[in-house]
């Protein structure tokens, strides 16, 4: 579940600020007058009816075209009442949904879908407690992804070339990243600037990525090369257990430097990374711990994140690909 919105059906600026204050920015009104209202209290993104597609839900035969209709504007289904098979059925195509929630039990009902949730939930609440509670389980549910071991198997030090630090307007701690690889299915938990050390102050905002050229996930969805990232983009933040949050970039910097190749095994396949070659720039290893790339050495392990399929302009699709 990653999208929130609040319904509003009358002004409670009680409610809203409380919404602004925890992280909600995107509302759906129904009264014009109402959302002006709303924007007056800061900058948010207000829906209308005009900016969705409400579709009422009958049975197997309407997946298809729930599917089609969800690829044009935010989707809001409806059905008679909570039936959990039908949510299932579309979680598992991956379809993009919206359902609307009106207490804490549909919450819980629309988040265990399939173990992962619906991607949209609809807030039509009117009680800032109970809006608390459901933020206060969202937090208690970080999604998390499956990380992997893979083996050092090669590295080689190289000339310079153009990398991408990216510093985000999020504080990270120890074991805590983005990943990037030169394949978009294989990549390595980077580690943050996080950790103290001899040479310069830490600075827990930033990540020393990679090489230009390099993917990084910025959702689990979508991959960008490090070269695309600019200022406001988001990225996806990652910590040793796969538990992940969005990140915001504050500014990238891209600067000529020594790099370093590292390729790494896992499931019998081997995949790379370029860093640059320093001391300061780290991989997390299996317990967590950053080790710098001028201490790697062959045999050691890293975590790094595998995904099966192919990507296409950073969208996840079924395609065998060869990367070298």
């Amino acid at each position: 579940m990653r999208k929130i919105w609040l319904k509003v059906n009358d002004f409670n600026k009680e409610l809203i600020t409380f919404a602004l204050e925890k992280g909600i920015k995107d509302f759906f009104v129904i009264d014009q007058k109402v959302g002006e209202k709303i924007e007056a209290l800061g900058k948010v993104n207000i829906y209308r009816e005009s900016d969705v597609i409400i579709y009422k839900y009958k049975d197997k035969s309407d997946e298809a075209k729930i599917e089609k209709l969800s690829k044009d504007k935010p989707l809001i289904l409806k059905s008679e009442s909570w039936e959990i098979i039908p949510w299932e059925n579309l979680v598992a195509k991956n379809i993009d949904f919206f359902v609307i929630i009106k207490d804490f039990d549909d919450f819980k009902t629309a988040s265990g879908v399939l173990e992962k949730g619906v991607n949209g939930i609809i807030l039509d609440i009117d009680s800032i407690e109970i809006l608390s509670k459901i933020l206060k389980e969202l937090e208690a549910q970080k999604i998390k992804i499956p990380l992997s071991r893979a083996k050092v198997v090669n590295i080689k030090v190289l000339d310079s070339g153009d990398r991408v630090c990216i510093d985000t307007c999020n504080l990270m701690g120890l074991g805590e990243g983005i990943l990037v690889g030169s394949s978009s299915n294989f990549l390595f938990l980077v580690h943050s600037e996080s950790i103290e050390n001899p040479y310069c102050d830490p600075r827990p905002f930033r990540v020393n990525a990679g090489a230009v050229y390099a993917y990084t996930m910025v959702d689990l969805d979508k991959t960008k090369y490090l070269s695309e990232l600019k200022s406001g983009d988001e990225i996806l933040i990652v910590n040793h257990k796969g538990e992940i949050r969005k990140g915001i970039i504050g500014r990238c910097k891209i600067e000529t430097r020594p790099l370093i190749l590292i390729e790494a095994e896992a499931d019998g396949e081997v995949h790379s990374i370029i860093l640059q070659n320093a001391e300061t720039i780290n991989l997390v290893d299996t317990e967590g711990k950053p080790v710098s790339v001028t201490k790697l050495k062959k045999g050691d392990e890293v975590l790094v994140f595998i995904e099966k399929g192919a990507r296409h302009f950073g969208i996840k699709i079924e395609e065998n690909i060869i990367e070298k």
